[in-house]
């Protein structure tokens, strides 16, 4: 997968208006749900792209030290057998003098080439490293907008739950109309109060004629150099190097 690619789809996706997607849908829930299903299979693409190019990184930057180590130790190479030079030099054997000075000037030649390749690597090596870094930052984005989108539909499916429940009680309690005169309700309210009457009706008449015995009731949330150098190193310098 190509890192443009996954820049721009990191890119739409954080900069998503998640609630206005949501208030124009025709079903919030299904389009959550789509969402959630798109940012998780965009992180786990987005992870594996990021994964591929940190190894890739990490190569870069082995075989960057290598270098850097190579020339140190071309260098070093270069010192003691120069040093071997002055000696056989010293002690009048110019044929072997002239053999480690040959041999250092070899060993300059082969730290000038490690520096070269070390610091041709370098720019790669920056650039890679934004691009990880920028990887990592949108994956983390991603990842930050999943757990919105989650968050906000457990708090729809909540609402909605909470919504229908109260539509339920609605509907129970305009289903009784207790001031409905044609509810069963009410006609048998209605049939209570005229055995009443007739109750007491009938009390008034037996109060009348037993003398009234009953009372009522209560109810309730990513090579010129080399010949300077040889001459540098006999002058006393310490060997050329880049540092790591």
């Amino acid at each position: 997968m190509a890192k443009q690619s996954i820049f721009g789809r990191i890119s739409t996706l954080i900069r998503a208006n998640v609630n206005a997607m949501i208030d124009a849908a025709e079903d919030p829930q299904k389009m959550i749900d789509q969402l959630v299903r798109d940012y998780s299979n965009n992180i786990a693409d987005a992870e594996s792209a990021i994964a591929e190019t940190i190894g890739n990184l990490r190569m870069l930057e082995r075989d960057h030290a290598e270098d850097v180590q190579a020339a140190n130790e071309w260098g070093q190479k270069a010192l003691a057998a120069s040093r071997k030079a002055d000696e056989f030099r010293t002690a009048g054997n110019t044929a072997d003098a002239d053999k480690f000075d040959n041999l250092a000037k070899v060993a300059l030649q082969r730290q000038i080439s490690a520096e070269g390749e070390a610091r041709q690597a370098e720019p790669t090596i920056a650039s890679q490293t934004e691009v990880v870094d920028k990887l990592k930052s949108g994956l983390n984005g991603m990842k930050t907008k999943l757990e919105e989108l989650k968050n906000k539909r457990s708090e729809l499916v909540a609402r909605a739950k909470t919504a229908e429940a109260q539509n339920r009680v609605h509907d129970a309690v305009k289903s009784i109309d207790v001031m409905d005169p044609t509810s069963d309700l009410s006609r048998f309210e209605d049939k209570v109060r005229r055995q009443e009457a007739l109750a007491q009706g009938k009390a008034e008449i037996a109060a009348s004629s037993l003398d009234a015995q009953f009372n009522s009731l209560d109810d309730m949330g990513e090579l010129t150099e080399v010949e300077a150098r040889l001459a540098a190193l006999k002058a006393g310098q310490p060997p050329q190097a880049i540092e790591q």
